[in-house]
């Protein structure tokens, strides 16, 4: 396909993508994207999903886990984790562009119905798992949650070396490239829905520039000390994303924060989109990977092996953004 021929397949798609394509790849008007992106509740993988919330404002009946999730279970015992729960469905619904007023009083609910399987504590306050506490932060904050606290905790408990892991609670003093990214991407989402409007704006702000400072001290891909490729899960890409690190996300983050910060891509992320760049296929799409296993409400992109566009808007806009920062 060529270029026109991708963007025209993409925007052939359900509006949670074809509202970022326009935005992101075609350029329209933001009252045209806008209006797409308005479709998200009421057509497709949006307002699915929404017809899947309980009255008392959460999804399968839990806060990180369904209800009926049994930890001591034969579920408990295969790979991955159930992804039908309050915070993964809040993920895809704000990743997907909802508009939180959909939601009406969910906060509110969730307030007052959803307690972490963790000790049972309130869901606006957070818990003591840095990704858990990074996605609900972003959440509580496109919602209109109280979550201060949480932006508190991330700025407490982020590592001497400038990332986050959440096995600190193991006693971990160094980060983990997937904790890191996740509360980058936490701490962006809040700094963009308050417009940098926030008691510890400045020191938040910080604390997520040291934090990318930490991964492209090590290239985005590699340990710092022996200089090896940190894990090979750094090559699969697969959507949903979840929680776990790929190239393809943290470029797409770094372009994110590039375009909100106002400043140019960093050279130590060249490899890193080299890499993204050898994933696309010659028609110019990706192709899904292997996904984290696990129960889900229903199918949000293609099968392993088939061209994804979930994947191709990604990648695509990172290379565009790189790209054009470098002509060749």
């Amino acid at each position: 396909m060529s270029d026109d021929d991708v963007v025209g397949w993409l925007l052939d798609s359900d509006p949670a993508i074809r509202w970022q394509v326009e935005r992101d790849l075609v350029g329209v008007p933001a009252s045209t994207w806008e209006a797409t992106r308005a479709r998200v509740a009421t057509e497709g993988l949006g307002a699915a999903l929404l017809a899947h919330q309980d009255p008392d404002g959460q999804w399968a009946g839990g806060a990180y886990f369904p209800a009926d999730f049994d930890f001591d279970g034969p579920e408990a015992k295969e790979p991955g984790q159930p992804y039908t729960a309050t915070t993964w469905s809040l993920n895809a619904l704000r990743d997907w562009g909802l508009d939180a007023a959909v939601l009406g009083d969910s906060a509110a609910r969730l307030d007052a119905n959803s307690r972490w399987e963790y000790e049972q504590l309130p869901y606006w306050g957070g818990e003591v798992d840095c990704c858990i506490n990074a996605f609900t932060l972003a959440n509580g904050t496109w919602l209109g949650a109280d979550v201060d606290g949480i932006a508190d905790w991330l700025l407490e408990h982020q590592q001497p070396d400038g990332g986050w892991n959440c096995a600190w609670v193991e006693g971990s003093t160094v980060s983990s490239f997937h904790s890191t990214l996740n509360v980058l991407d936490g701490l962006l989402q809040h700094e963009q829905l308050t417009g940098g409007r926030h008691p510890r704006a400045e020191g938040l702000r910080e604390a997520r520039h040291r934090g990318a400072e930490y991964l492209l001290e090590r290239r985005l891909l590699h340990r710092k000390s022996g200089g090896e490729v940190v894990g090979p899960w750094v090559h699969r890409f697969a959507y949903p994303f979840r929680w776990i690190y790929t190239a393809l996300r943290a470029t797409d983050h770094l372009r994110a924060a590039s375009l909100h910060d106002g400043t140019p891509p960093d050279p130590r992320a060249a490899e890193a989109v080299e890499v993204v760049r050898a994933a696309r296929n010659p028609d110019g799409t990706w192709t899904q990977g292997e996904r984290p296993a696990g129960r889900q409400w229903f199918e949000v992109d293609v099968p392993a092996g088939e061209p994804s566009r979930w994947l191709t808007l990604s990648g695509t806009r990172v290379l565009r953004w790189w790209d054009g920062a470098h002509p060749a």
